[in-house]
């Protein structure tokens, strides 16, 4: 029997992360860190949401065209956290870092049959949908009632970021907006109720009628593919900088802080967001993600057939499309075949498999029925081509 062939990224990657679990092992066991030896998961809160934070950072800049490596570390960071309150229950008999990378595996292939079982789903809404009902699935089996949509959703979570995963929860049992613009005629019927309010100088209605506009306001932002929390960071972020060139300004004039007039400092904050558009383009952009491959076929109804067999074989599902094309997505790539042409004999590409298994289970399908379409290819891949020449790699 020949050896198992061996992942070396994953070997890399576990070898890494036992690593760390031995230092930290080490830092708190007998003759380790006296600091390290000291702390409690009391002790250690402060920490873990330092860390995140931390982490919130590096990806601001990154989306504005920083390098990654600050973001490798900052993550490094955040993981050890999660080490030292593994260690923490580990020297409780609680649990190890195995248990909790264990567990995660498999909450997340649990509630991905559509990918490592046999479920099939439409698309990404079905996806979430989906989701929903395992995780109550879950709770019931756990706790024996099936409790809330809403739950998991932290209460010490920042209120505009709960606000958005709130809604998005309620979503996926239907309980939702058809279209943006009621989501911004929501927005309106709020304000003016916050007008009236104001009007009124009720305390009390103040409070509830501006909440009721965050509310909208981050159900707005969620409609919009744009996380309030997120959007309101940045907007600290221009201010803060604005305000100090304002301050640097002041300074630099010989105006104490303080006596200038409005006039004065709105003329240096203006100043402040000229420079902002003045700036050069990042030397560095964010990656642009690949969204859509676009293939001719000239034989568009026999390409469709075919891959109506292969996708959900892969995990992919056809999505509608228009006249003239057959479409096909895993719910961030998208194939798009178009009619006409002659294609691209012997291109090439690669999609990832979960498994072997999976594998030869695409590798059977197609020898039965569509004899010739393999290609070669050994485990972990199968090699195969399609009506229109193109030439596929499926490979764990």
């Amino acid at each position: 029997m020949g050896q198992p062939e061996v992942d070396t990224h994953m070997s890399t990657t576990g070898t890494e992360l036992e690593r760390l679990v031995g230092i930290m092992r080490r830092l708190r066991g007998e003759g380790g860190c006296p600091w390290d030896r000291e702390q409690d998961l009391r002790s250690m809160r402060p920490y873990l949401a330092e860390e995140t934070f931390e982490v919130l950072d590096e990806m601001d800049r990154v989306a504005y065209g920083g390098p990654w490596r600050s973001l490798c570390e900052e993550l490094g960071d955040l993981l050890f956290q999660i080490v030292f309150h593994a260690q923490l229950a580990a020297e409780k008999d609680a649990f190890t870092m195995a248990d909790v990378c264990r567990a995660i595996s498999d909450k997340i292939e649990s509630r991905h049959p559509h990918v490592f079982g046999d479920r099939q789903v439409q698309n990404s809404t079905e996806v979430l949908f989906n989701w929903a009902q395992l995780k109550a699935e879950e709770k019931k089996r756990k706790t024996g009632r099936v409790g809330s949509v809403l739950d998991g959703v932290p209460t010490a979570a920042p209120a505009l970021l709960r606000a958005e995963r709130l809604t998005e929860k309620a979503s996926r049992m239907g309980f939702d907006w058809p279209d943006v613009a009621g989501v911004r005629a929501k927005l309106d019927e709020e304000l003016a109720e916050l007008d009236e309010a104001i009007a009124s100088k009720d305390r009390d209605a103040l409070e509830h009628e501006l909440g009721d506009v965050l509310f909208s306001l981050a159900n707005l932002g969620r409609f919009l593919h744009t996380p309030p929390e997120d959007a309101l960071r940045m907007a600290i972020r221009r201010f803060t900088t604005r305000f100090q060139h304002i301050e640097s300004a002041l300074q630099a004039e010989g105006v104490p802080l303080g006596s200038a007039t409005l006039e004065h400092m709105e003329r240096h904050w203006q100043g402040a967001k000229a420079a902002e558009k003045a700036l050069p383009p990042p030397a560095s952009l964010p990656r642009a993600p690949l969204t859509a491959l676009r293939f001719p076929a000239n034989d568009l109804a026999a390409q469709r057939a075919f891959w109506d067999a292969v996708a959900p074989l892969i995990g992919w599902q056809a999505v509608p499309a228009p006249s003239g094309e057959a479409r096909y997505s895993d719910g961030a790539l998208l194939l798009v075949f178009t009619s006409g042409g002659t294609g691209t004999p012997g291109a090439g590409v690669t999609l990832g498999a979960p498994s072997s298994r999976s594998v030869e289970r695409l590798r059977a399908t197609l020898e039965a029925s569509h004899p010739g379409a393999v290609q070669g290819g050994s485990s972990p891949g199968v090699r195969f081509q399609d009506p229109a020449g193109l030439l596929w790699e499926y490979t764990a």
